[in-house]
């Protein structure tokens, strides 16, 4: 058995992984499903005090108050920021890093290193004007029908205090944990370029491609879940 902490993306909660959390407890695994603060049913505790160290520590909790110590550390999009700072912080406890569609960070980079300029001008009149960000529809993760209706009705505004905020850590110490990188290619998230690319230029990553859009644990649960299967056993 592999305790499993699954860390969701922007304007997501725990929600996104319904399809995935059985299937998991099935395979004999022990999943924990994070939900970030002011996002999914933590909502209420939307404020202008969320930082990027605030969906850090909601992470790292999990781990301290469920006392994981072997444990598969999986972010999807945004998360793949946090699950980088976690990492640093708990490496001795992770058998592995899975980055679903994610981004793969650098020291001292931020959420808005993965966009273009004309994307991180876009967020910063947006947050500027609002104090967050708005959800994209769902069919920019090539989500249709009952799947699209279903995230759009649970996505939420992404608090725009994280936007800038930039992560230092310990490089080496992260790189030398065992790395997944779960790259959806149909269609492929423009903003997930760079990590696509820097996981296919560096060492120590295994790339594993999945035919669908930026929500695999929607789009494709089965597939995602050989991943992850995978990735608990080979811990």
């Amino acid at each position: 058995m592999t305790d499993f902490v699954l860390v969701h993306g922007a304007w997501h909660g725990a929600w996104c992984w319904r399809k995935i959390l059985p299937s998991l407890w099935a395979a004999g695994h022990r999943p924990f499903a994070v939900t970030l603060t002011g996002l999914g049913e933590r909502e209420h505790l939307m404020s202008p005090d969320i930082r990027l160290a605030t969906h850090i520590d909601d992470v790292a909790a999990v781990i301290e108050t469920e006392e994981l110590t072997r444990l598969v550390l999986v972010g999807h999009s945004y998360a793949g920021l946090l699950i980088t700072a976690v990492a640093d912080r708990y490496a001795e406890r992770i058998v592995r890093l899975v980055y679903v569609d994610a981004i793969v960070p650098r020291s001292g980079e931020s959420w808005s290193s993965s966009h273009d300029e004309s994307a991180r001008q876009a967020r910063r009149a947006a947050i500027s004007r609002d104090g967050v960000i708005a959800p994209p529809p769902s069919s920019a993760y090539g989500l249709t029908g009952e799947d699209a209706a279903w995230v759009d009705r649970r996505q939420r505004p992404h608090p725009g205090t994280v936007y800038e905020d930039v992560l230092h850590f310990d490089e080496a110490r992260v790189a030398d944990l065992p790395r997944t990188f779960v790259d959806c290619t149909s269609p492929a998230l423009p903003a997930i370029e760079r990590s696509r690319q820097r996981v296919r230029s560096e060492p120590g990553w295994q790339v594993v491609e999945i035919a669908t859009g930026h929500d695999p644990m929607i789009s494709a649960p089965a597939q995602l879940l050989d991943i992850l299967d995978q990735a608990g056993r080979s811990g």
